[in-house]
């Protein structure tokens, strides 16, 4: 999860950016921030997602293979 300061100054840097122009460092700065950020919230998705069971009507697990596989070999990772 990326910190409350780093998301501040992702926004400081946005607002920045429109009413002026940024120096290259805080282009930079922003860049990285941003990657920081999508990376975070790749993995926050990765998370839920490895987490979600399908089930039908009739209380049986439909979960599809491709989901099962991922949460199996996530397992072997950790």
């Amino acid at each position: 999860m990326l910190s409350q300061d780093k998301i501040q100054r992702i926004n400081e840097l946005s607002r920045k950016s429109k009413e002026s122009s940024l120096t290259e460092a805080e282009k930079k700065e922003q860049k990285d921030l941003r990657q920081e950020y999508l990376k975070s919230l790749r993995s926050s998705f990765d998370n839920q997602l490895n987490s979600i069971k399908v089930v039908d009507e009739e209380g049986n697990d439909v979960t599809p293979n491709k989901l099962k596989e991922s949460k199996k070999n996530r397992r072997f990772l950790q």
